[in-house]
């Protein structure tokens, strides 16, 4: 695991479009998993920068998101089909086409979930997943409690999480109760996993989920099992690390 603290949220987000645009210079038609909220925003900002003033190419590029709400139709401002597309796809070349998102309005949604693993094996797996993390240690919609060996499933948001988005809508009431996941299990199939962390706020998730036991009540610490994983954050997400790590990244040097 190379972890890496940058100084400011601009920094971490320019680190981390860097390392994904290198492995789609390296493979073209890489699979890039993505993920929805505040955290990838500036790293979505730096990947439509290097596309357009670095001609980073993704015509070949086919993209899988980690989650969606249920019963938010994909016009839905609140949707992540809606999140991603004015974000990230309306400003690149992207093929429609291998644009992947969980549908969270599918008449049957466990076949929908079943498919949704078919289709990420039918494209040979994901090369580098993009994660962020909740201030319960969560990662995509896996709450606390989550198997760590989960297929992509239907969940039922906690009532933290639930608040923590709230600040997206109206209210709370407005909040779904349920979501469309990518498992933990499937998360750590990825070839490459980069985890994302900024603000004070995620620093007691960050410290349970790198330095902490591997537990189901942090459902990021999971990402310890990997073997290839970049983590990144600000100084204010790593206010509460206890160990010596990187100030910037080597290939060679792993922590």
């Amino acid at each position: 695991m190379e972890i890496v603290i940058k100084e400011t949220y601009e920094e971490m987000s320019q680190l981390a479009a860097q390392l994904i645009a290198e492995i789609i210079r390296r493979k073209p038609r890489a699979v890039i998993g993505l993920a929805t909220g505040s955290t990838p925003l500036g790293t979505y900002r730096e990947l439509i920068r290097i596309h357009k003033d670095e001609g980073l190419d993704f015509s070949q590029v086919v993209s899988f998101n980690l989650d969606e709400y249920v019963g938010l139709p994909n016009d839905n401002e609140q949707s992540y089909h809606y999140f991603m597309w004015e974000n990230l796809f309306k400003h690149i070349n992207i093929v429609p086409a291998n644009v992947h998102i969980p549908d969270g309005v599918a008449a049957e949604l466990k076949e929908a979930c079943d498919n949704y693993e078919i289709e990420i094996d039918d494209h040979g797996g994901i090369d580098v997943q993009l994660l962020g993390i909740g201030r319960n240690g969560h990662i995509a919609f896996n709450e606390p409690g989550s198997s760590l060996g989960s297929r992509t499933k239907i969940k039922t948001l906690t009532e933290k999480t639930r608040q923590d988005n709230a600040r997206f809508f109206d209210s709370i009431d407005e909040v779904p109760k349920y979501c469309v996941t990518m498992g933990i299990g499937t998360i750590l199939e990825a070839r490459k996993l980069v985890l994302l962390a900024n603000g004070e706020n995620k620093a007691e998730a960050i410290q349970a989920a790198l330095e902490g036991p591997i537990t189901v009540s942090v459902p990021a610490s999971a990402v310890q099992f990997h073997p290839d994983v970049t983590v990144i954050m600000d100084k204010a997400a790593a206010s509460k690390l206890t160990r010596q790590y990187h100030t910037e990244p080597s290939h060679l040097n792993r922590q």
